[in-house]
């Protein structure tokens, strides 16, 4: 009785793996199907004088958006590490308050935010210019919620009081309290955090299109309407370094597991 039982769920989780798998990658072998139809399609994309002398507009797109995604996070850890850290160290009963501001972002609508950044984005243009680059401040926002939660979850882990009042009465101040004894034990989770960073805004396309500025979705997009082939092999290309990110995230997070559980 107990070994049937065994069989059926055997059977019922390899039978959802399979209905799931041939969901996520059917549509992944039909991009690659389409692409590869133009024999000229791939070898563009890899000759970069090439693709920006045909294609400009996307040249310049994921130009913008690899600037993007490395200001982003950089902002993003200059403006959210400390903040967690001194929150933990002085100021734990805001906790709760700067948890739920950073993920409030994630239940607002894309569209909602963008009918209330259009104003404030109206004054960054008339400071700023109207460069793509400016979308970075938006993004910073979006990016909150996911950030927040590695970086939180990393701080979790160790025991930051105490490092921080061991480094403190040898004389450290409070820089090198950050920077040599807090950030070296929270390196997986600051990398996790840049890597989300880098995979959400190199897929955002509803703030970047309703705020008329360029980056490599809104590239695709518009190089749909010439070129599908084109379009289609660099959204894959996108998909494809998205999920090379998460898995580097996966790999870091279960080293550190493994690193745990060893010592």
């Amino acid at each position: 009785m107990i070994a049937r039982r065994a069989r059926k769920q055997r059977a019922f989780r390899w039978t959802i793996l399979i209905v799931l798998g041939v969901f996520f990658v059917l549509p992944f072998v039909a991009m690659v199907e389409f692409s590869t139809r133009d024999g000229e399609t791939w070898p563009l994309l890899v000759d970069w004088p090439s693709l920006s002398e045909r294609y400009p507009a996307l040249a310049e797109g994921i130009t913008t958006s690899l600037l993007q995604a490395a200001l982003t996070a950089g902002l993003m850890l200059v403006l959210l590490v400390p903040t967690a850290v001194w929150v933990r160290l002085r100021l734990p009963q805001l906790r709760r308050l700067v948890e739920f501001i950073c993920l409030l972002p994630l239940t607002i609508p894309a569209i909602v935010l963008v009918v209330g950044l259009a104003p404030v984005y109206a004054w960054v243009t008339y400071f700023l210019g109207g460069s793509s680059l400016t979308l970075v401040f938006a993004y910073t926002v979006l990016v909150l919620p996911y950030a927040y939660r590695a970086i939180d979850a990393g701080l979790s882990a160790i025991d930051v009081q105490t490092l921080a009042e061991a480094a403190r009465s040898l004389g450290a101040g409070w820089g090198t309290v950050m920077w040599r004894v807090v950030l070296p034990n929270i390196r997986t989770a600051v990398l996790s955090a840049a890597f989300l960073t880098v995979a959400l805004v190199l897929g955002e396309f509803t703030v970047a299109s309703l705020l008329n500025r360029t980056n490599l979705q809104v590239a695709i997009n518009l190089l749909g309407k010439s070129s599908a082939t084109v379009s289609v092999a660099v959204s894959l290309t996108a998909l494809l370094l998205a999920f090379v990110l998460l898995l580097l995230l996966s790999l870091l997070g279960g080293r550190r597991r493994a690193v745990k559980e060893t010592s």
